[in-house]
This record gives C-alpha cells, sequence and structure tokens, in this order.
C-alpha cells in the first residue's frame, strides 16, 4: 500500500510538469486509474508490479507527448522497479 500511494504523489508531481490547460485532465485520469485498481489484492505482488510498470510506462509516454524531459520520471522509476 505505501508503495502504491508513493506511486501515485509522485505521478501527480509529474503532472504538474505538463501544459497547464492539460493539468486537470490528466490529474483526474490518475485518479481514476489508481482508483479502479484499489481493489487489487495487497499479497498479490505480480499484479502490482506489472501495475506499478504500467503506471510508469503511461508516465513516460505522456512526458514524451509534451516534450516534458523523461529525466522528470527518474524517481518514479525508482520506486516502481526497486
Amino acid at each position: 500500500m505505501k508503495k502504491a500511494l508513493m506511486v501515485y504523489g509522485e505521478v501527480l508531481r509529474m503532472v504538474r510538469l505538463l501544459p497547464a490547460d492539460t493539468r486537470a485532465y490528466y490529474a483526474k485520469y490518475v485518479r481514476e486509474n489508481f482508483v479502479n485498481y484499489r481493489d487489487v489484492d495487497a499479497r498479490d505482488t505480480n499484479a502490482l508490479e506489472e501495475l506499478f510498470h504500467r503506471a510508469y510506462n503511461h508516465s513516460l509516454w505522456v512526458l514524451n507527448k509534451y516534450y516534458v524531459d523523461e529525466s522528470a520520471a527518474k524517481r518514479l522509476k525508482e520506486i516502481c522497479y526497486c
């Protein structure tokens, strides 16, 4: 649970790096996605790792879409792949 909250917080911090007119949309998108997966069993490490990796990969995609440097996702990568 703690790792999931860390990932969520880091993704929201990255949303602040996006253009101002897109932040509300992506903040809502992030919240909805985390809410959709809150029922995943915390003991199912494979499912959680898959979700963390997807969160990282999707975040990279969005950063690239808006030409934000991928280095902004360094901390997220450290959290998701530790």
